[in-house]
């Protein structure tokens, strides 16, 4: 099948072009594509992508294996989900009381052990490493994020950035930057909206703060003084203003100056109040105040739990209801999840648990607003861990596991998934796929896919040429 070309005057094209978008403001035109869009029964479609850096012990989560020899198993026991003869930790029992909304697949695989090479291949989707791949070194020649890939194949909803990567750029301790997060071929005006509600500090503490934070090499519970977790910078990505307005201070005059103008057609009767929402977004501050989620009410906070875990997911739940098609939480600093030792203590005290009690409210609360079935979930690390358990003692003084690309486990819900299904399986180590493997292609493509992007749709890079969006089927068994 040939790649689409470009149509003059698509939507996304007009958005981009700011025909309808904050800059150049057209009502008219905004609101006869929302008719359309009404008309046509089409519903805004979204996906969370839940990225673990450093990688998910996948025998000590969601693919225990409990007849496995004693340096397989570990120390953590099986408990029953809703969904007969599907178990997982002991350690996550609040999705396992959910196991109705979401699904697993058991069986994804790639080659790589190393996290530079694999957050390269599970950020972009694709398991070839690009020409010009430098590790620690994002490059202009890089594969797009799949976050890059969503926000250009749909539309832009209300004048939100179609794609955000919340709480921060994922950095290890030295400065060195974690490849696939950004647009690399499609061009940097492309990258999708970094919100740094935590911004990176050079720290050595992982998890989830204040809470429960910890120190890979002292394995030890830190002062966590110097995180800070905040109201993020509401301005805008930079491919919706360059070349537009030059700095803040203009974007807001500007915002101020449209706002005055609608106010004035409303003392005539043409106003319409969503119109002035959409142009006031930016800039009311309680919009910015929404997404300061550490001030969230007392109950709220509850359910999330009171740390980066809870409020990053929290953050994201109100992107997706305000119209941001994907947004990727980075759930823990660069490799939180990198077990090398200590690893049962560090799952069971500071990463499972609030891991456990942020996605649960998550998904109770897409649930209960109506917004789950078109808001696909999906949770994974760059790798999973050796079937071994292995002790540095050069470093740890606990045992651990080690880097493994073999296979992990992948967590699906929502968004036309089936709940309580299992797709694929590993071994009796779960070292390597024994059943219907998948590849980094498909998890991808499943997400295109819960998106509504088309199967022959393309993305183009700096120099105006074709690339498809997909590269593989999307996991169907996953779906009725």
């Amino acid at each position: 099948m040939p790649l689409p070309l470009r149509h003059p005057i698509t939507r996304r094209t007009a958005i981009q072009a700011g025909t309808i978008g904050l800059m150049g403001l057209g009502l008219d035109q905004l609101a006869s594509l929302r008719a359309a869009d009404a008309s046509s029964g089409k519903t805004h479609k979204s996906c969370i992508y839940i990225f673990l850096s450093g990688g998910l012990s996948q025998q000590d989560s969601l693919d225990m294996k409990p007849d496995a020899p004693d340096d397989v198993r570990g120390e953590f026991q099986p408990i029953a989900t809703r969904a007969p003869g599907v178990q997982i930790c002991e350690h996550l029992p609040m999705l396992a009381q959910r196991s109705e909304h979401w699904s697993l697949v058991r069986s994804l695989t790639h080659p790589f052990n190393e996290h530079f090479e694999a957050h390269m291949v599970m950020l972009s989707g694709r398991t070839k490493l690009p020409t010009g791949y430098r590790s620690g070194k994002p490059q202009p020649t890089d594969w797009p994020s799949i976050a890059a890939v969503a926000g250009e194949a749909t539309a832009a909803q209300e004048n939100l950035p179609p794609s955000v990567v919340l709480p921060e750029v994922l950095k290890n301790p030295v400065g060195s930057v974690a490849s696939g997060q950004f647009a690399g071929l499609m061009g940097s005006r492309r990258d999708p909206w970094f919100v740094e509600a935590s911004p990176f500090r050079g720290r050595a503490s992982s998890g989830a703060f204040p809470t429960h934070s910890f120190n890979h090499l002292k394995e030890a519970f830190v002062n966590t003084d110097e995180l800070v977790f905040q109201a993020p910078n509401l301005d805008l990505p930079e491919g919706l203003h360059r070349g537009r307005l030059n700095d803040r201070t203009k974007l807001l005059a500007h915002l101020d100056q449209q706002r005055r103008s609608l106010e004035q057609a409303a003392s005539v009767g043409n106003f319409n109040q969503h119109r002035q929402a959409a142009i006031s977004l930016l800039a009311d501050p309680k919009v910015r105040r929404a997404f300061d989620v550490t001030h969230a009410d007392a109950k709220t906070q509850d359910r999330y739990g009171r740390n980066s875990f809870g409020w990053s997911l929290l953050m994201a739940r109100r992107l997706v209801a305000a119209g941001v098609n994907l947004v990727q939480v980075n759930l823990g600093n660069w490799n939180s999840w990198d077990t090398h030792g200590a690893n049962f203590p560090k799952l069971k005290d500071f990463l499972l648990p609030p891991t456990d009690r942020a996605v649960s409210a998550l998904l109770d609360d897409l649930r209960e607003s109506g917004l789950l079935d078109d808001t696909l979930i999906v949770m994974a690390g760059e790798f999973g861990r050796t079937p071994k358990i292995s002790l540095l003692p050069q470093h740890y003084k606990l045992p651990g596991r080690d880097h493994w690309g073999g296979v992990q486990s992948v967590f699906f819900a929502g968004g036309g998934v089936e709940g309580s299904r299992v797709v694929g399986s590993s071994d009796s180590k779960a070292a390597y796929p024994a059943s219907d493997p998948k590849a980094p292609e498909n998890m991808a493509a499943t997400i295109y896919h819960a998106l509504g992007i088309p199967t022959g749709a393309a993305w183009y890079d700096g120099q105006d040429r074709p690339n498809r969006v997909y590269h593989s089927e999307p996991i169907k068994q996953l779906f009725a």
